[in-house]
């Protein structure tokens, strides 16, 4: 039976904070499109959580490998994703410089998400006629039961996208909640005690799948985490430094290539 792994600290590095379309998106004059300030400019969201010598990515998106080239990944332990919006995932072969190092490469994620991956993504998952460039990948189904990863206790919390379950995580004292619209009181339990939250706020107004800002802010305040950062965020939650400004002292506006230490 695993125990739970005691850290010296563990490491989280912000790959991307953007939205779907990231910041500044194609064709949109937006005066936070048209910004200057390094973080005020996004790619879609993703983190990488780093102990010891391991490092796990939760999601994959369309710029993976910007991320890993701009962080000098050398080596991963494994992808979890949290749902199979193409924001989230688009940039699954991309692991194959990893493959190619370490051979399989565990990936963690839903039935629902696995079944449409399998379909995006066929030439990954075939077993004939497999091409032999693509990545190969180690398969591990996640449901509401508590994992561990390399002696570390992963705890899946799922979250409503509109309508659209999504996991999300918790490492430890770390939780990682991407795309929340709506999350119910039982999952909320998962959360009791948490010292770092991660949360989307992805504008000031309200959306249909998203918390905006306001919602982000009463998330946190419920939940009362030591430190929240917000993440998955667009360009009309306005510019990063003007929002810093006016969140609670405890609350952060997340950028990428941001690291923090827990």
């Amino acid at each position: 039976m695993c125990t739970e792994h005691f850290l010296s600290f563990m490491k989280i590095t912000f790959l991307g904070t953007g939205t779907s379309q990231g910041i500044p998106m194609i064709a949109n004059n937006h005066p936070v499109c048209l910004s200057k300030n390094i973080k005020d400019k996004r790619l879609r969201s993703s983190i990488m959580v780093s102990w010891d010598s391991t490092n796990y990515i939760v999601d994959c998106g369309p710029d993976f490998r910007q991320q890993m080239l701009r962080e000098n990944v050398q080596s991963i332990n494994g992808v979890l994703f949290t749902h199979e919006h193409s924001d989230h995932t688009a940039g699954l072969d991309d692991i194959r410089p990893f493959s190619y190092l370490l051979g399989e490469v565990p990936i963690y994620l839903d039935k629902r998400t696995l079944k449409s991956l399998q379909q995006r993504f066929e030439y990954i998952f075939t077993t004939k006629n497999r091409y032999p460039g693509a990545p190969k990948v180690a398969l591990n189904l996640v449901d509401d039961t508590a994992f561990y990863l390399d002696g570390v206790e992963v705890t899946p919390i799922e979250v409503l996208h509109g309508t659209l379950p999504v996991t999300c995580y918790r490492f430890g004292n770390f939780a990682y909640l991407t795309d929340v619209k709506t999350i119910y009181d039982k999952e909320k339990e998962k959360l009791k005690g948490v010292k770092v939250l991660i949360v989307n706020a992805l504008r000031q107004d309200s959306h249909p799948t998203h918390f905006n800002l306001e919602e982000a802010l009463e998330f946190v305040e419920e939940i009362n985490p030591e430190r929240a950062y917000f993440s998955h965020i667009s360009h009309k939650l306005g510019f990063h430094d003007d929002v810093e400004k006016s969140l609670p002292k405890n609350v952060f506006l997340a950028y990428d290539g941001l690291k923090i230490y827990l």
